[in-house]
């Protein structure tokens, strides 16, 4: 290692780039077209590392689904998780280091889901609306 201690001796002119001399398929993984999924079921400080890994070019997507460390079913989905979002769930911990935590960073599917449902409702009500006042608005 090295022994020069104080400030180092020059500074960065620019941020490194993980991929930065290759040209990147934008439809591949990864991509400006295809990019990674939200990370979703774990603590802030997991969502950091993985945030990292992402930033710097180490991220490895699953190619299949990984084993869950406490059912022993293959539903682990994403990369760097160790329990399936069943299990995360029912016994409140982050999905990737298993610790009892307060705060899940991002949201589950059945919520997106739902969240879709309410919007469209919603879109349809007042599509409804804007047909009827224009029909009363021609007569």
């Amino acid at each position: 290692m090295s022994h020069r201690q104080g400030p180092p001796k020059h500074q960065n002119k620019f941020a490194w780039k993980p991929h930065g001399g290759q040209k990147i398929n934008p439809t591949e993984l990864g991509g400006s077209l295809k990019p990674y999924s939200e990370v979703t079921g774990v603590c802030p400080r997991c969502k950091t590392q993985i945030d990292w890994k992402r930033k710097y070019g180490k991220y490895k997507p699953l190619s299949e689904p990984a084993k869950c460390q406490r059912c022993s079913k293959r539903n682990v989905r994403q990369a760097y998780h160790n329990l399936c979002n069943g299990c995360a769930k029912e016994h409140n911990v982050c999905a990737k280091c298993s610790c009892q935590v307060n705060h899940i960073v991002g949201r589950d599917l059945s919520e997106v889901e739902a969240e879709q449902k309410t919007l469209e409702e919603v879109f349809i009500s007042i599509t409804i609306v804007i047909t009827i006042s224009l029909v009363s608005l021609q007569y």
